[in-house]
């Protein structure tokens, strides 16, 4: 095994030096860290995970914080597969490893406890709700120093690290993508108003229709819970006003996806009695029958920025601090939402 002595020899410096290189402590001059750099890689020198860990004084973990819900393929969704491959390639590009952490609703919030047992440097937080658990403990975490990036999910009123999409304005594009198809009943299917992006789309929504001079029935405003099982509930409750229903918008692609199975098994057809686009433009919108149009949402790239931003400050050596980063939608048209031409 190579020694951190033979690299100190062959680069011409001190084994304090090498140290420091590994370690990222204290002013180096560039040359210097690059002849103990190319000394290590001659001679294949791989310093010990966890003496770095200790003389840095950090656990080289990423912490990933994940909501649990029984009976749910979490990793199978579209969008926490995205966002964990986006900070997946992330934290490997800074050298860290992930740490991944379920959380049961009714376990108390106190994500403190991963710092306090060394477990994790930062934290990115994944489906949060806007309850006051949440936000008592997040401004515990913050109060107490501790850096953390919340992905898509804002709280008002308070300031955290925040990485988000734009879903107001691609709510707002995607109704009036309808509506320029010549469609003006158009119905909505929303997740649950405890997540910030659910208000987003419903005002996206509500702009566009207002925008277009058109009234919003209080029964073509829907609730489901991201599921493709709430979204083909839904359409027992869709059909019932079926009259005043020409389109609609789903929040996510699974939802639109399960009210497109739905409504087909009463013989309504997607892009032939009634449009739809979903959100999320996942592998699944491609691949359904018909294809079904939807909001690009960024996730991949959110998880790279939530990553990036929390970890830079770690690095670094910089206080927490409190930006809001948000990154833009696109409406990508397939079939499910064209006018047909015989109607």
């Amino acid at each position: 095994m190579v020694t951190r002595k033979e690299v100190a020899e062959l680069a011409g410096v001190s084994e304090a030096t090498v140290s420091r290189v590994f370690n990222g402590l204290g002013p180096m001059k560039p040359s210097t860290k690059e002849r103990v750099l190319e000394a290590a890689k001659q001679l294949n020198y791989h310093p010990n995970a966890i003496a770095q860990s200790f003389a840095r004084r950090r656990s080289g973990n990423l912490g990933v914080v994940l909501p649990y819900m029984p009976k749910v393929h979490l990793f199978s969704a579209y969008y926490f597969s995205e966002i964990l491959s986006g900070i997946g390639e992330q934290v490997r590009e800074l050298g860290y490893d992930m740490l991944l952490s379920l959380l049961k609703p009714d376990e108390s919030l106190d994500y403190s406890a991963l710092y306090r047992s060394q477990k994790v440097d930062a934290c990115v937080i994944l489906g949060a709700r806007d309850t006051p658990e949440q936000r008592q403990s997040l401004m515990k975490l913050q109060a107490e120093g501790h850096p953390f990036c919340l992905v898509n999910q804002r709280f008002e009123g308070l300031s955290f690290r925040e990485v988000d999409a734009d879903h107001i304005e691609g709510s707002y594009q995607a109704v009036r993508h309808l509506q320029e198809e010549g469609y003006r009943k158009i119905a909505f299917l929303n997740g649950s108003l405890g997540y910030s992006n659910s208000v987003d789309r419903l005002e996206g929504f509500h702009k566009a229709m207002k925008e277009a001079g058109l009234d919003v029935m209080p029964e073509l405003l829907l609730e489901g819970n991201y599921s493709r099982k709430s979204g083909y509930e839904a359409a027992e409750r869709l059909w019932e006003q079926r009259e005043h229903v020409e389109a609609v918008f789903a929040a996510n692609d699974r939802m639109a996806i399960g009210l497109m199975q739905g409504l087909r098994e009463r013989g309504w057809i997607a892009g032939r009695d009634f449009a739809v686009i979903g959100c999320d433009d996942s592998d699944a919108a491609k691949l359904s029958d018909p294809s079904l149009s939807s909001i690009n949402v960024p996730f991949y790239e959110m998880g790279k920025e939530a990553a990036r931003g929390v970890l830079a400050g770690v690095l670094q050596g910089e206080a927490a601090n409190h930006t809001r980063v948000r990154l833009p939608t696109q409406v990508v048209v397939r079939q499910s939402s064209k006018r047909n031409p015989s109607k």
